[in-house]
């Protein structure tokens, strides 16, 4: 007995020398780019492989520039091309960035202020948009270089422009038709092309819609024609001509949607049933624009705005 007790200890003796191994923690997953109105994280973008190779390569040249030659524009293409690669907060920062170095300078605030609409920070956009449009009040507009070009490589944005449509937007997104209204009105007086045009129109319609103002929203029609020679913004020149009678909401809904494409037809036939008192088919639209993975797109964004509203 007393070797088993003494053979007993020596065993309890080895074994304890010994240390137990020690499991690796998980890494804290990172936070997300953006939480969806309905409180839900959003998934980071995710998009074909030569298409995430071309956009990397852009922005490494992107930033080569800037490290050579640290203007106010090489910084902006270097925001621009990181929000390319749905790093919004990222480039949210680089802006915030250009601010300190060039304050006077609005193009940095009308982009910030459109990545801040990307991640549904509404107010911080208003904001920064306002700034932007107090620094070119009375200066002459500039054409605004895409930076994804469209099939004629014709840009169809101008600073001001941009700065005026985003403002309205984020103003609709929050569901202020009031204050989104006046702006609206003055972007569609200065549209200089048939895309802003066409895309000022769409929402200015849906704007006085929601105010409950109809004759209005379609004397905003009238100058929508089936003729525009629309290059980038041709699901919003489908949308108007749906609303003012020339297409069924049913036939636009058998197109093929893709991408923004998808969630800016759907949430536009959506919009246009809950204004037209079906509020159940609209319901169903919103939620299936919100199965899709397109959550940048402003249709997706306004689709959330709206069941989050319910």
């Amino acid at each position: 007995m007393k070797r088993l007790i003494a053979a007993s200890l020596l065993a309890l003796s080895c074994t304890s020398g010994r240390q137990a191994p020690v499991t690796a923690l998980p890494e804290p997953a990172p936070a997300p780019d953006a939480v969806s109105l309905l409180g839900k994280p959003l998934p980071p973008i995710t998009m074909a492989a030569e298409i995430q190779t071309q956009r990397q390569t852009e922005l490494s040249a992107a930033k080569a520039d800037y490290e050579k030659n640290p203007t106010a524009d090489n910084l902006i293409w270097v925001g621009r091309r990181t929000a390319y690669l749905g790093r919004y907060r990222e480039a949210i920062d680089i802006f915030s960035e250009g601010i300190r170095k060039f304050p006077n300078d609005a193009r940095m605030y009308r982009h910030r202020g459109h990545r801040y609409i990307t991640v549904r920070e509404f107010d911080n956009a208003i904001a920064d948009f306002k700034k932007a449009e107090s620094l070119t009040r009375g200066k002459p507009d500039e054409v605004e270089p895409d930076g994804q070009p469209n099939a004629r490589n014709i840009p169809i944005g101008s600073l001001q422009s941009n700065i005026c449509y985003h403002l309205g937007l984020a103003y609709y997104l929050k569901g202020d038709f009031e204050r989104a209204l006046p702006v609206y009105q003055s972007c569609a007086a200065t549209s200089t092309n048939a895309d802003r045009l066409v895309s000022v129109a769409h929402w200015l319609y849906m704007t006085l819609r929601r105010l409950g103002r109809p004759k209005e929203a379609e004397a905003a029609l009238e100058p929508i024609s089936s003729s525009l020679d629309v290059i980038e913004n041709i699901p919003y020149h489908k949308l108007l001509l749906m609303y003012r009678g020339e297409i069924a909401p049913e036939e636009l809904m058998k197109d093929e949607l893709r991408g923004n494409d998808r969630a800016t037809i759907l949430y536009g036939i959506g919009n246009w049933y809950l204004c037209n008192g079906i509020p159940a088919k609209a319901d169903e639209i919103f939620r299936t624009i919100l199965q899709g993975s397109e959550w940048p797109a402003f249709g997706y964004i306004a689709a959330e705005a709206e069941l989050a509203r319910n």
